[in-house]
């Protein structure tokens, strides 16, 4: 498997006039590697991400998933918002198997599925309680089981995890990393947090301000699971000083797409 951008270019078009947004974006992403998308705000991650979903087309230059070029959403990817976008009129095991009920699997495979996929991010116990109840990070820990019950190729998360206080969002880590052990799926992570993204990526891929094109690589060839204060130093400040580019454009233009 291998998803590949190539010249990937998208304009904005607005009542505010026209802006480029992104310029001239190739990447290729492996099968199994956990790739996170960093850069600054309004720099372009969300429609980057939203373009490999099939949630948006580029203005030129293709998006390809196995030789085939994405136009559309499809079932090889799923995506994870960072509004976890679950239904609170349905109970949380139901929430899981709304995503495969389209799909044609009978009753019985879509309940058995989402008990496992709900197993995984330890929701078991919380299978019969409606989205009210919960957590900010249990409505997470939903969504992660809806997406993972498709069992689509790609996992595209888009900050996820960026509303939750920093226990939360550590607890999740850990439990995302065993989800990406254990199921070796592709995965695709925008946000804004580096500790997460050195916690976590295979590579990190370095975003400038607009018109937003690929700045800089960084592999990480280090075992997880990891601690900040064993990455070296040097990349830390590598990743913050690369980022810094385009701040000051970034106080006065809010706008994110």
């Amino acid at each position: 498997m291998k998803l590949s951008l190539s010249k990937v270019n998208k304009i904005h078009k607005s009542e505010n006039g026209v802006i480029e947004v992104l310029k001239d974006i190739n990447l290729e992403v492996k099968t199994g590697e956990f790739i996170f998308i960093v850069g600054p705000s309004g720099c372009g991650k969300s429609t980057l991400i939203n373009i490999i979903a099939g949630l948006n087309t580029p203005t030129s230059g293709k998006v390809k998933f196995n030789g085939n070029e994405i136009t559309s959403p499809g079932p090889d990817r799923s995506v994870i918002f960072q509004d976890a976008a679950v239904l609170p009129w349905l109970n949380v095991i139901n929430n899981v198997e709304l995503g495969i009920k389209f799909t044609g699997v009978s009753k019985f495979e879509r309940r058995k599925k989402a008990e496992h996929y709900l197993e995984l991010v330890h929701l078991t116990q919380f299978k019969n309680y409606y989205i009210h109840q919960l957590s900010g990070g249990m409505k997470q820990r939903v969504a992660i089981a809806r997406a993972l019950a498709l069992e689509s190729e790609i996992l595209l998360m888009d900050e996820p995890f960026a509303s939750l206080d920093s226990h939360t969002r550590g607890i999740l880590h850990s439990e995302l990393l065993q989800i990406w052990n254990e199921t070796k799926k592709t995965i695709i992570f925008v946000t804004h947090n580096i500790d997460e993204a050195l916690l976590l990526a295979d590579r990190i891929i370095i975003l400038s301000y607009r018109p937003s094109s690929i700045k800089k690589e960084i592999l990480l060839e280090i075992k997880r699971p990891r601690s900040i204060d064993l990455i070296e130093s040097e990349i830390i400040e590598e990743i913050r000083r690369e980022l810094q580019w385009g701040a000051e454009d970034e106080l006065s233009d809010k706008q994110t797409y």
